[in-house]
């Protein structure tokens, strides 16, 4: 079995958790809490595969060397450098793109 690679969260990604969890936490904050653990979860599958994103449609992103993780709504978004998995962002699916990346 190859080497897992590390998932480091740069400090935008983890803003980003955090307003996820607060906006969902207005409603239920038990919600907000197996929800952000299923993003964490999901994103950090990324270390046994990395792979395990697409490449994203936008050709900005694309370029730049972006994958994106669809979970549920939101998308990861990732780049590899080496063995780390570096998350850039974690936001919802109808966010303009271009505003935040």
């Amino acid at each position: 079995m190859p080497d897992k690679y590390s998932v480091r969260y740069l400090p935008v990604a983890e803003d980003d958790l955090l307003s996820i969890y607060d906006w969902i936490a207005g409603d239920s904050p038990a919600r907000a809490v197996a929800f952000t653990e299923k993003l964490d979860k999901r994103i950090n599958a990324l270390a046994a595969n990395p792979r395990l994103g697409r490449v994203p449609k936008h050709e900005k992103l694309a370029r730049y060397g972006y994958r994106v993780l669809v979970i549920e709504s939101y998308l990861a978004f990732y780049v590899i450098h080496g063995r780390t998995i570096e998350i850039h962002r974690v936001v919802h699916g109808s966010r303009h793109l271009d505003d935040i990346v």
